[in-house]
């Protein structure tokens, strides 16, 4: 978008916004999904680096394995938005085809995934590790599916007016699913599940784990299957204020849509490079910098390392319910203050990674992780935020917002790919790269200055 068309639409003369203001349950049932869909994501991200570990992988190359989940969602969410766009199935809808089929396959492949020391590969076998990594392939391709759409609806269906709140319900929703996937390895432990096994395979309180997530993600998803019901073609187009008949022909290509994308498309995904690889660091290395920190261990098949794993779930779970509540918070921010809002949280997000490297106490952690969880919950209610309410073509919503999801997936491959060089030249010293991490949120938030936020729609009062 030029800038003479961001001053247009800042003074007041772009189009009215003639989506209805939903009820506040309605806004609830539609990212209720979420929920079950940032389960898997958080059992993922949270147990993968002490699945691999566990199963005989090398640290130095743990990058590997992370990669491949931002990958299949940079593939997958810009072909589920460009089809979603054009599907429409009067029994179910345009984006929730999509959001049924991802969440069933995600169940299944959630159920596989913990087991992949369990089938007599040994310990450090390329088949235990291809896989897992193969799993994670699948589970990350079919979780994006299902992720995907819930953006959408809210871009959908939710006006100007309330589309903060929806994302920060949507943020809610995710940190609130996040909160109880952090918290199964540890209370499955307590209740005398074991959370150590034979060497090379993975404790049964990650596998349970993985089988009670599996089970709440389709069990949320069915709730907004069956309790939203999307807008027909020609009310969206009534809605969006689009000529029904010619949507067709406004339909742009993949990349005709990332040519046509607005500047804060790409303001705002600048920062989120910085942001992303900071968390992207979290997920690889946080539970061998707990365990070496606190712990004093090394050694991924030892009791004290698999406890730093389940207390890493712990701090997850605390990092959570920071974003819980800061979303809360967040969905009463004004616009005129959304940037302040987000470029502090990101500085307070900076603070609780640097303060990782420094801490030796396993309850200290918990600042630290709140810290983190205010800049999360930020980062999973602005951005989209900002780029949704730019948009003036909404017949291909959902293409951009699959494209928009690079600028989350692009950066965690980078950090990995990154790693193998920048990992051995720390030390191959875990806790220095949560260190890391705080740097690059402190750039994101340095970074948020550039962005120019603008609406295409004006909210009716």
């Amino acid at each position: 978008m030029s800038e003479s068309k961001n001053e247009t639409v800042q003074s007041g003369t772009s189009k009215k916004d003639l989506l209805p203001t939903l009820p506040i349950a309605t806004i609830f049932l539609i990212n209720f999904g979420f929920l079950g869909v940032q389960m898997a994501f958080q059992l993922q991200s949270t147990n993968m680096g002490r699945i691999f570990q566990t199963i005989g992988a090398d640290p130095t190359k743990l990058g590997f394995f992370f990669i491949l989940p931002p990958l299949a969602g940079m593939i997958v969410q810009p072909l589920v938005g460009y089809f979603s766009d054009r599907t429409w199935m009067p029994r179910l809808g345009r984006r929730i085809p999509y959001l049924l089929i991802g969440a069933i396959v995600a169940m299944i492949v959630m159920c596989l995934l913990p087991n992949a020391g369990s089938f007599g590969f040994g310990f450090g076998s390329l088949a235990a590790l291809w896989f897992g990594a193969i799993t994670i392939l699948f589970m990350d391709v079919s979780s994006n599916v299902a992720m995907q759409p819930f953006k959408m609806m809210v871009g959908d269906m939710v006006n100007e007016k309330q589309k903060g709140f929806g994302y920060a319900i949507q943020s809610f929703a995710s940190n609130a699913g996040a909160l109880l996937a952090s918290l199964f390895p540890f209370l499955l432990t307590a209740i005398g599940i074991a959370n150590t096994a034979t060497k090379g395979k993975v404790p049964d309180s990650v596998v349970f784990s993985f089988y009670a997530g599996a089970v709440i993600l389709l069990l949320c998803c069915l709730l907004t299957v069956f309790r939203v019901k999307e807008y027909d073609p020609k009310t969206y187009a009534e809605y969006h204020g689009i000529d029904e008949t010619s949507a067709k022909a406004n339909k742009k290509s993949i990349w005709g849509t990332l040519k046509a994308a607005p500047k804060i498309f790409w303001t705002v995904s600048i920062v989120q490079f910085f942001c992303w690889m900071g968390f992207q660091y979290l997920w690889t290395y946080a539970n061998g910098a707990i365990a070496d920190n606190v712990w004093g261990v090394t050694n991924p098949t030892s009791a004290g390392y698999q406890a730093a794993g389940n207390w890493y779930g712990v701090m997850s779970a605390v990092q959570s319910i920071a974003a819980v509540i800061w979303a809360l918070i967040l969905s009463r921010v004004g616009n005129n203050h959304h940037k302040a809002a987000y470029a502090f949280s990101l500085i307070c997000g900076a603070l609780g990674f640097g303060s990782i490297y420094f801490v030796h106490d396993k309850y200290a952690l918990i600042i630290s992780f709140s810290l983190v969880g205010i800049a999360w919950a930020a980062m999973n209610a602005f951005p989209f935020t900002f780029l949704t309410n730019a948009i003036d073509d909404s017949a291909n919503m959902g293409t951009y917002l699959g494209l928009f999801n690079s600028s989350i997936c692009l950066p965690q491959i980078v950090a990995s790919l990154a790693s193998f060089a920048i990992f051995p030249m720390l030390g191959s010293h875990m806790p220095v790269m949560l260190l890391l991490s705080g740097i690059f949120l402190a750039v994101g938030a340095l970074s948020v200055g550039i962005v120019k936020e603008v609406w295409a729609r004006k909210s009716e009062a």
